[in-house]
């Protein structure tokens, strides 16, 4: 007790009341879990001791205000007593707004079975229907009386506590300001949450891969304060349906469903002799198709990868729906367009639960190999929670060092993986995704003799898409690691039977003037969504080159496909290996279109093999340029009517997006 007491009463009051606060969550999460756990379903000591993690957070930010706000004498109440005042209604008063929250929070998971979020406070455009629903839904008289008393049990907790601690004698004389800026430190270190470059973050919850245990992690406030800039993200019903006819058509459904707006296409298994070969997914770091040798780019940046081209199927009209890496990513994982703004889709806690086709491959085991932390963009909810099974390596797994930000070297994340992937007696689904083709384009000093430099003019760099020999350097380097693991690879027992399938997460703009493309790849800023499409197994498929337009969102259908498995998609992906034709009853129907959102310009469109149509959404101002030349689309009722149907099919594919974001929840 004596070690205590030489603790400054300031510290020990504050560290109390935080206990308090802290309890009072934990009684909030047990009452959660006694309520809503579903049947059958064992205690989860990791969600609770994730929570307390999320609830120290809170609780340290008061902690850290209340040694703020004493750091001013006259509000400290151990050196102004007339400050007790103050402290004895702040205290009950944030005692009583966290069980308020606490209690919205119960009865929000009651009604949604999501925890407190701010699209609660849509419901305040229809604040007197929302308050008449609540009256005949929940006993508000009693839950109002319940603060009252709630109330005025934190003022007397409170004001006894502070008054106990007062009347304490003080032991401490020096030191006290190193124990004052240790307090400072140790709140701090609570609040960041956890060891490592990034924060505690609320898609940590998600590492459960649980949906009711992350759900059951979550703070209320951490969740509300994450989900403000995302309280507008919903989509119109009205609008969904109108182009729902549309969609279906598009995507063809074979059970539309307009009113229950059913998107799903249940497609059976088609593997020959059941072989079930492997499939290894890399997502390529901006790799841009206007600066690579598949596209006749003078440099010759790429020439391993076109050589696999020439070997493959090779999609060379592909677009990622949107312009970043989180959004690509989400796109290829999801098959549906990020069009979340300004923040990306992952980051939006309501919209973490998503179907992906990677879970109907079943016996499966699933890899992701990154170079870094998948803690960007929380990322790493976004995957643990819906890959099934999933094994995520990260830059602390692998023996290769850290060159940058960014990791480990592309070359060494090849290799790394292929040393997990060749031990595998099961088969296996893995992602790679590289980094390096990025700033600050590291190449590792280890490679330099093999991979060899290059230097170009600044003309000739500038003329064919590269801002400096740094730039270029890595976009080579990015062929060089291509290089190295499908080497590596050959010489592995799972070659033979697995699927390499290579896209570009996002090219990048270009404004100048390119020789072998139309003006609409600059002007439009297509360049920042073109990008290679390849699916190489020699032992697996014909080599064939591929110029009808296709998404990013088309990958995870078509490697199902490919491989023969059965799966569920609901998504607006589609199998580019199909061959069945839509019916031509519409001009510009029996084509496939690929949906693209510019974020930047605010633009959303529908690139075709012949026209672009796109979109302002702040001006409403409509374009439809050529894909093949740089001559003005001609006017006449033929191009008047496939205007019209993209016009609106366009509008249909951007309210579904909207609406799929939010419900593409996989099946339990």
């Amino acid at each position: 007790m004596l070690f205590l007491q030489r603790i400054p009463r300031l510290v020990r009051w504050i560290v109390s009341v935080l206990l308090l606060f802290l309890l009072l969550m934990t009684l909030g999460r047990f009452i959660i879990f006694w309520k809503f756990n579903p049947p059958g379903k064992a205690f989860s000591g990791s969600a609770f001791i994730m929570g307390l993690r999320f609830d120290a957070r809170v609780v340290c930010v008061i902690g850290l205000l209340m040694l703020l706000l004493c750091a001013i004498p006259y509000i400290n109440p151990f050196k102004n007593s007339r400050a007790k005042t103050f402290w004895n209604i702040l205290l009950p008063v944030l005692f009583l707004l966290m069980i308020l929250v606490l209690a919205i929070d119960y009865y929000h998971f009651d009604y949604l079975h999501q925890r407190l979020n701010a699209t609660v406070l849509n419901y305040l455009q229809d604040a007197g229907i929302s308050f008449s629903m609540m009256w005949q839904s929940y006993p508000l008289p009693w839950v109002g009386l319940a603060l009252i008393l709630a109330f005025l049990l934190g003022r007397l907790l409170f004001s006894r506590l502070l008054a106990r601690y007062m009347e304490q004698e003080s032991f401490y004389k020096r030191k006290a300001r190193l124990l004052y800026v240790l307090t400072f430190l140790v709140l701090g270190g609570f609040i960041f949450g956890k060891i490592g470059q990034f924060p505690l973050r609320w898609s940590d919850a998600y590492t459960l891969s649980d949906d009711f245990k992350a759900n059951l992690a979550l703070n209320p406030f951490q969740s509300f304060l994450s989900t403000l800039n995302f309280r507008n993200a919903s989509y119109d019903i009205q609008k969904v349906k109108a182009g729902y006819p549309l969609m279906a058509s598009a995507l063809g459904l074979s059970r539309p469903d307009s009113n229950a707006l059913n998107f799903e296409r249940i497609v059976p298994a088609s593997g020959v002799s059941g072989n079930r070969p492997n499939v290894v997914l890399v997502i390529c770091e901006s790799f841009s198709a206007y600066k690579s040798s598949m596209y006749n780019n003078p440099l010759n940046t790429t020439p391993y990868f076109a050589e696999l081209c020439r070997n493959g199927i090779f999609f060379d009209r592909c677009f990622t729906p949107a312009y970043g890496t989180a959004r690509g990513v989400w796109a290829t994982i999801t098959g549906i367009p990020d069009v979340e703004s300004p923040k990306t889709a992952s980051r939006n806690p309501n919209a973490v639960d998503q179907n992906t086709i990677i879970n109907s491959f079943e016996g499966y085991n699933n890899f992701y190999f990154l170079g870094g932390s998948a803690t960007w963009a929380n990322i790493r909810g976004v995957l643990t929670n819906n890959i099934r099974n999933l094994k995520l390596y990260e830059q602390d797994d692998y023996n290769a060092k850290k060159i940058d930000v960014w990791g480990i070297s592309d070359k060494n994340l090849f290799l790394e993986a292929n040393k997990v992937l060749r031990q595998q007696t099961s088969p296996f689904f893995a992602i790679i995704q590289t980094a390096d083709n990025h700033r600050p384009y590291t190449i590792p000093a280890e490679d330099r003799d093999q991979f060899k430099l290059r230097s170009f003019s600044a003309d000739s760099l500038k003329r064919f898409g590269f801002e400096s020999n740094e730039e270029m350097n890595a976009f080579r380097y990015t062929d060089f690691g291509y290089e190295q693991f499908m080497e590596a690879a050959r010489k592995e027992k799972y070659f033979d039977n697995t699927l390499f399938v290579f896209i570009g997460d996002h090219g990048i703009r270009y404004n100048g003037t390119l020789e072998h493309f139309p003006k609409s790849w600059t002007e439009q800023g297509l360049t920042c969504e073109h990008v290679p499409l390849l699916f190489y197994a020699p032992k697996l498929l014909q080599p064939k080159r591929i110029s009808d337009v296709c998404s990013q969102v088309d990958v995870l259908p078509t490697i199902a496909a490919l491989a023969g498995t059965g799966y569920r998609n609901n998504s607006l992906g589609r199998n580019l290996v199909d061959t069945t034709p839509a019916p031509p009853n519409i001009p510009g129907q029996q084509q496939k279109y690929a949906f693209v959102i510019d974020h930047d310009v605010k633009t959303i469109g529908l690139v075709g093999n012949q026209y672009y149509y796109l979109k302002n959404l702040k001006t409403g101002k409509e374009e439809m340029v050529s894909m093949t030349g740089n001559e003005p689309v001609p006017v006449n009722p033929q191009t008047d009517s496939l205007r019209s149907y993209l016009q609106k099919l366009t509008e249909a594919y951007y309210e579904t997006v909207k609406y799929l974001l939010l419900n593409n929840k996989k099946k339990p």
